[in-house]
This record gives C-alpha cells, structure tokens and sequence, in this order.
C-alpha cells in the first residue's frame, strides 16, 4: 500500500485536511505531466488578472509589477528548460504560483485573489486554443493555396472521373483538386465560426458563482483580446462544447484529408500510376527493393482515426456531468491537444505534398479513353435530336456493349457502327465523343471545362485572400 506523501502539496487546500494526500492519489489525479503545455497562456491570463486586479484597486502598482515581472521570469525558465515541473503541485497553475511566491514572496499569493482554478484553467485552454486555431488556418491556407496552384496548372489535364470507382465521366484534374479545395474551405469557414465562440472569457466566474471582489471582466477581456465575457459564471467553468466543437471540425478535416489521402494511395500504385509522389513523402522496404511506399498519405489515413476517437471521448465525458466544474473536466486536454497537434501536423505534411504531386497526364487520358467516358454525352446527343432520355440512354448501353465486344471505346467506332444503334446519329457526333468536347461542353460555374476551372482558381484565390 502507498503511504501518505509528505510533500506540501496539502497547502493548497489550505487548513481543511487533516492528513496530506496519499502519494499515489497525488499522482493519480496530477495533471501537469499534459497541462504544462498551457503554461505562456496561464501566464498570459496572470498577467491580465493582475493588471485588472490593480485596475480596481486590489493590488497595488508596486505589487502588480512584481508579480509580472516574476512570472516573465518565470516563463523564460520554462523555455530555458530550467523550471522544475513538481507533481506534487499537481497542475500548470500551481506550478507556476508556487514558484512565483518562492521569487517575489507574499505579493505572489495575492495573484489569485477574484479567481480559481476553474475559471483560471478554462480561460488558458481557451487562449491555447485560439492560438491553435491560428495555425492550424495558417497550413490550411497553404494547402488550400497549393491546391489552386496545382489546378491552375493542370486545369486542361484529362483525367477519369469516377463513382462507385468505375469510370463515369472524363473531367480535368485541375477540376478535382478544386474538389477538394471546396472541401477544405469549408474546413477553415468552420474554424473560423467555431473561433467566435471559443473567445469569449470565462475568467471572473471565479469557483462557480463569480467573486465578491470588484473585478472589471471586459477590461480583462480587452487585455486578453477576447471578443466578449462567459455571461453566466456556472456556465463559464462547467462549459466544454468549444472543445468538443473544435475536435468536430477536427474530426472533418481529417475524414477529408483521410478521402484525399486514399486517392493518393491508390492514384500512386502501380495499377493506376496517374500520380507520381516525390520520393521525400515515401519509404522503402526492408526486403523488396522495388517497393515505394506511400507513407504520408497512409499515416495521415490512419491518423483519421484517433481525431474521431478524440471527438467520442470529450463527448462522453461531458455527457453525464452535473453544473457546475467536475474534476472529470480534467480528462479535457489530452483529447483536445492530440487533436490539435494530429490536425496540425497532417495538414503541414499535406501542404508541402500537394503542390509537389506530378501528375501522369498521358496515363491519365488513356484511363478516361478506355473506360467509354463519353457515353453520357453520347446520351445527350441523341436527347438534342429528338430521342427520348430513356430511349437514349438504352442506345448508348448497347453501343457501349459492342465496345467491350470489340475493344473499341465509342470515339474509336466509325459512323456505320454507331448508327447501326440509332440513325439520327451522323458524322458531327465525333465532336461530343472526344475527351476535349466531353470537358469543353461542360463550361458553366462549377464545370469541369477547362475555362471553368481557370476562371474557379482565379475566385479561389479571392477567397482566401480574406
């Protein structure tokens, strides 16, 4: 059985205890091994609460400018490896007050006058995710910029479109890269809509019920650069769906970039080859010499997964709390920092792949060639010279059933083979066969004709201009 720690730890809570915690439980229920990530944003929030606190007159000028100095200090520690994490003070903010109060003495005990640790912790995963949030923009802007780039170049490469995996329709490349940039915009307008709700300042609610002190929430607010304050203290500590609706949007980025990923996986096999992935996004084998292997797309595939498990923990872990802060809130951060730093490194790795992807044109054309891509508008031929859509389309199955006979694809066929199908078909019907009529005679917004895809990329770049 642990014994009884004697460390200090019992001074936290003060004269209430009469024993010191059990060294297991202390460790059990510690979270600073994972918090001390928050510290540049639990100092940030000191700093803002002890400005305010002398703002309204509770601590004085001399006292607030020891206590900031204290805790600059202190965080140049930390980034100088030099600070000694103690699980014993069990968490990122106990870590730092203690330290604070060994440098400047009782000035560092009043900081945390006016707040608790519920309040105070809410706040700093807040700031931490702000500013994740930035980046995690920042590389999806970069991958959405090499995205328009690569359709820009490719914007007239034929390429197979495909559902249920068979070939249905020739498109162009660039078109499909854009496919995806609808996507990922769609991503970053979420994350844009998720950061509004995210700002908001929870600091001043105190344990639960807010404080008797005098404290002025929107000044800390402006210092902090939130948008708006929590406006019900219960609310303010107990409240998680930030979490929760970030690792939502998580959760999409990554079922788009696992998609996208599949694509390149099977786009790069030997069976398909449409793309060449630079050997900098691969590995090799440790027996068959011939192997390159598509690691990146595969990992960032697989790494869809834990997002999603992610999502489904901080779910069921707010689902049976009462109002107000549980100790189970604790259980918030790994989730939520696996989260982010598995988003963010995915779209990094996404970002520098994308725009060094080579596509394998001729390949490619040869694909959509072959697999009677143009038989919807040979459909649509017919339909404009008079035939009936259900009639044409059985025209065109049973022209499409000689090719496979005869291992000719529709364009290959001569007049009198087509028209044994249908007689309304004459020699201007070579021009919707070809793979360049097929694209061209799609040109409206959201078509895959070579001008759409041009005139898409240039309002592509307006919109993530803003």
């Amino acid at each position: 059985m642990s014994q009884p720690t004697s460390s200090s730890s019992s001074s936290m809570w003060g004269g209430r205890f009469s024993e010191a915690t059990d060294a297991f439980v202390a460790e059990f229920t510690a979270s600073v091994t994972f918090d001390k990530r928050l510290y540049r944003h639990d100092i940030m929030g000191s700093i803002a609460h002890a400005t305010m606190l002398t703002r309204v007159g509770v601590l004085t000028v001399a006292e607030r400018d020891l206590i900031i100095n204290g805790l600059q200090q202190i965080q140049a520690e930390i980034e100088a490896g030099q600070f000694e994490w103690r699980i014993d003070l069990e968490d990122v903010h106990m870590n730092i007050e203690h330290r604070l109060t060994d440098r400047i003495g009782i000035a560092g005990k009043k900081l945390h006058t006016g707040r608790s640790r519920n309040d105070q912790v809410a706040t700093d995963v807040r700031l931490y995710l702000r500013d994740a949030i930035d980046a995690i923009r920042v590389e999806l802007k970069r991958l959405l910029t090499g995205l328009i780039d690569i359709a820009e170049r490719e914007h007239a490469t034929i390429m197979p479109g495909f559902t249920h995996l068979q070939t249905a329709q020739p498109v162009t490349f660039g078109h499909h890269m854009l496919a995806w940039f609808e996507n990922l915009k769609r991503d970053d307008e979420r994350l844009v809509d998720l950061r509004r709700r995210v700002n908001r300042l929870p600091l001043g609610a105190a344990a639960l019920a807010g404080t008797t002190y005098p404290i002025d929430r929107e000044y800390t607010a402006q210092l902090l650069g939130f948008d708006s304050v929590c406006l019900n203290s219960l609310d303010a500590v107990s409240d998680r769906d930030f979490a929760i609706e970030f690792c939502a949007a998580a959760a999409l980025v990554m079922t788009h970039l696992s998609r996208f990923s599949e694509e390149l996986v099977l786009w790069a096999s030997a069976q398909f080859q449409f793309v060449n992935l630079p050997d900098r996004f691969c590995t090799g084998s440790s027996i068959m010499p011939q192997k390159k292997n598509p690691d990146v797309p595969e990992l960032v595939r697989g790494k869809a997964g834990r997002v999603f498990g992610n999502l489904m923990s901080l779910l069921t872990l707010m689902k049976g709390q009462p109002l107000a802060y549980n100790k189970d809130n604790q259980e918030d951060k790994e989730p939520l920092f696996d989260a982010i730093d598995t988003v963010l490194g995915s779209l990094r790795a996404f970002a520098d792949m994308v725009p060094a992807l080579e596509p394998r044109r001729e390949i490619m054309r040869e694909a959509a060639r072959r697999g009677f891509a143009t038989a919807t508008d040979l459909a649509d031929y017919l339909v404009k010279k008079g035939v009936a859509f259900r009639d044409a389309h059985e025209i065109v199955g049973k022209a499409v059933g000689f090719g496979v006979k005869s291992g000719k694809d529709l364009a290959e066929m001569s007049l009198e083979e087509l028209r044994q199908f249908s007689d309304v078909i004459t020699d201007d019907v070579f021009g919707v066969l070809t793979l360049e009529g097929s694209v061209n005679a799609r040109n409206h917004i959201g078509g895959t004709a070579p001008a759409q895809v041009k005139a898409a990329c240039a309002q592509a770049r307006i919109r993530i201009a803003g």
